[in-house]
């Protein structure tokens, strides 16, 4: 019974930092695809490189829903969105010891980060993501990554040439193949690791899925933080949470209608509804500092105790 746990836990960590890795070589590829093209960079990050910085949610939540288990694509969003507020920006914080946040942020990304969760909120209250309200979901996307290109547009409006080697093209199309092979075999060791140990398949989701999928934003975060980036630091978390309310939330159920758990409902959306709104006080100071950090650190831990009823 052990080693057949063991198994499947290494099947799931093997599938989980191949995911990661090959959705990093679709972007980075991927931009350089788009330069070729003599596409602005505008274009590339709104497309491109956001979509590629999510795609491990998006990839697992496609095939989950395929397999059956969609009750994994909500648990996956609420528990990543939690992760990236309460863990990214906390370990971010932390690290960097104080960050200042420009106005821009503030003034209209986190407006629309929170209308992306209070939207999200009311669409899986009453368990179920439907066709209808993928739509709402994603014509909220489309809203943000018109502002997003607007706004980019206004500040870089350059056009970029570059290079296309073979190498290249390879390795984009590497890249999506690696992506199907390690998502199916993410969701399988899910699967599998509930079945055996008789825990949801929506907890390993808001868990250890979550947290895996959010290395990317963390690394990218703590860089920038410790660089005095915080617009690069903020907004990575920012942008990677709207994408995730509205575009892996609704792309999924494209293929069926989603099933959202009590848990998920009960316990880890109001959970994610206070992370959002302690994230928009928090950066209307402007000025956020280790301290702050170090109090979504320790909710983080209360939230993943009270998961698991160990506290």
């Amino acid at each position: 019974m052990f080693e057949i746990i063991l198994f499947w836990m290494l099947v799931f960590l093997g599938s989980l930092v191949l995911l990661i890795k090959s959705s990093d070589i679709f972007t980075t590829n991927g931009e350089k695809i788009g330069l070729f093209f003599n596409m602005p960079r505008f274009i590339i990050g709104v497309t491109i490189v956001s979509v590629g910085t999510s795609l491990p949610e998006l990839a697992t939540s496609i095939v989950a829903t395929l397999n059956n288990t969609s009750e994994f694509v909500a648990a996956t969003v609420v528990g990543s969105n939690i992760s990236n507020i309460l863990l990214v920006l906390g370990v971010a914080l932390i690290v960097a010891k104080k960050l200042n946040i420009s106005w821009e942020i503030s003034h209209v990304d986190l407006p629309l980060l929170m209308a992306s969760c209070f939207l999200f909120s009311i669409v899986v209250y009453d368990g179920m993501i439907t066709l209808p309200e993928a739509g709402v979901l994603f014509a909220g996307y489309v809203i943000y990554a018109l502002y997003t290109i607007k706004t980019t547009y206004e500040r870089q409006p350059e056009e970029n040439t570059s290079l296309l080697h073979l190498r290249t093209i390879i390795l984009f199309f590497s890249s999506l193949l690696l992506i199907s092979l390690s998502a199916k075999y993410t969701i399988m060791s899910i699967i599998k690791i509930s079945s055996l140990l008789n825990i949801g398949v929506d907890i390993i989701s808001m868990t250890a899925v979550a947290i895996g999928t959010s290395l990317p934003e963390m690394m990218v975060s703590i860089v920038a933080a410790l660089k005095g980036k915080a617009e690069i630091a903020i907004g990575n978390i920012l942008g990677s949470n709207i994408f995730n309310t509205f575009v892996v939330a609704s792309i999924p159920a494209l293929f069926s209608p989603l099933i959202v758990s009590e848990v998920t409902i009960n316990f880890a959306l109001p959970i994610m509804i206070i992370a959002t709104i302690m994230c928009f006080f928090i950066t209307q100071t402007k000025e956020m500092t280790e301290w702050e950090g170090g109090m979504l650190i320790l909710i983080y831990i209360l939230y993943l105790g009270k998961l698991f009823s160990v506290l």
